[in-house]
């Protein structure tokens, strides 16, 4: 079977060549289009460090001297102080921090490197200002496997907590350095302990987590005018108690939560939030993703077409199979075998183009290099499989069809 298979393949060398290169060239474009789709929902995949569900951002505002309900004399910083403990105390709250350009999908940032002897972490390293309840509220963990509330009781006491990627450049994980002193805010006359390595925090879903990095610090430690009403006041509600609960807070604000000169201006929930701060990332994501269906269902109609059209050309052979005994199965077989025979040959050749590609650096970038051997070996697998598919499918229907033609009337025909 074998040897005729491989003999009619080699008399028939003239249409087999056209359509090796055919495969081939699919084959290539195929696989640079699943390894652009693998990169982005990889990343877009990838643990985020936080979690934002059940989670809302309370604005703030200030009377001026101008309101009738104004209080001269009043203390902003008690005042705001006083507004988080009275949230804290709704029976659906679970969690409620203050922060300063802290957040999750905030494109507002301050920047600072922590330093450590001669480690410097990138100048991009994100400082999150924050009360200690700020990583219950965003519930984020250690690397060590520190709670929430445990990471929450380190930023009582003093330290600081930062994402285990800071010294990446070095080869160096921040795991290894918690309990020791570092340099933070570019003042090397302060030391501050390092509480615990905190699980990469990304920047937002489209950013991988290895080129994200920040810090936690304790902003009371910095002094009574960094708690004000430019703060960010966070909540996380109880997971099974904040169904509406924008408007019954909202309801409650004017005759429980105005202090002072301090009251609730607005109330957003952070799947909003997400939403307006990746909304052109999601149409970009949105936009590729369609033009590429759109190229692999081009390729899928074209490779199906040149199957269909070879094998509706080939009824008389498959009648002369019939005619020596040939089973239906053993005909349809033997057509497959033809099909995925040619698609092994350019296996080879079209792995080598894609290795190269990806080498050049023509390809989707991931992890700081474009080359990946598991990548590219799962991205060039699922190429094949997806253009076995197409064989299947182009061959299947026409022969299904052409078997159940009369032997004698498609020799006739002939």
């Amino acid at each position: 079977m074998q040897k005729k298979l491989f003999t009619q393949i080699r008399n028939e060398w003239r249409g087999n060549t056209w359509l090796a290169l055919e495969l081939l060239v699919v084959s290539v474009v195929m696989w640079y289009i699943i390894d652009m789709l693998y990169c982005s929902l990889a990343t877009y995949n990838e643990p985020r460090g936080f979690d934002t569900e059940h989670c809302y951002l309370v604005e703030m505002g200030v009377l001026t001297d101008k309101s009738p309900d104004y209080k001269e004399g009043a203390n902003w910083h008690d005042d705001i102080l006083e507004l988080a403990e009275r949230l804290r105390h709704r029976p659906e709250v679970e969690a409620v921090c203050l922060s300063q350009n802290a957040y999750p999908y905030n494109g507002s940032n301050g920047t600072d490197p922590v330093v450590y002897d001669t480690l410097r972490s990138p100048g991009w390293t994100i400082r999150r200002l924050a009360t200690p309840d700020f990583v219950r509220v965003f519930r984020y963990r250690g690397t060590q496997g520190e709670t929430p509330e445990q990471l929450a009781e380190m930023l009582r006491k003093g330290e600081f907590l930062a994402s285990d990627n800071i010294y990446r450049k070095y080869g160096i994980r921040l795991t290894s350095l918690v309990g020791k002193d570092f340099h933070l805010f570019g003042d090397t006359t302060y030391n501050f302990r390092l509480g615990a390595a905190l699980q990469d925090v990304r920047y937002s879903d489209f950013e991988q987590a290895r080129f994200c990095y920040s810090f936690v610090f304790n902003m009371e430690q910095l002094g009574r005018g960094y708690i004000n009403p430019d703060n960010e006041l966070c909540i996380r509600v109880k997971d099974n108690m904040d169904h509406d609960f924008i408007a019954r807070l909202k309801a409650d604000s004017e005759s429980q939560y105005r202090i002072g000169n301090i009251y609730i201006a607005d109330i957003r929930s952070f799947a909003d939030i997400r939403r307006a701060f990746q909304q052109s990332q999601m149409n970009q994501l949105r936009n590729y993703t369609v033009g590429m269906g759109f190229l692999l269902l081009n390729i899928f109609l074209g490779l199906l077409g040149t199957f269909w059209f070879r094998t509706q050309q080939r009824r008389s052979e498959i009648a002369l199979h019939k005619i020596h005994g040939a089973t239906n199965r053993a005909v349809f077989a033997r057509l497959l075998s033809e099909g995925f025979f040619l698609l092994l040959i350019v296996t080879i050749p079209a792995l080598i183009i894609d290795f190269n590609l990806a080498k050049l650096e023509l390809n989707a970038w991931r992890n700081g290099t474009t080359l990946e051997w598991d990548r590219l070996l799962l991205c060039a697998a699922a190429s094949f499989v997806l253009i076995g598919l197409m064989i299947v499918i182009g061959i299947w229907y026409p022969a299904r069809k052409a078997m159940q033609v009369q032997p004698a009337e498609a020799l006739h025909d002939e």
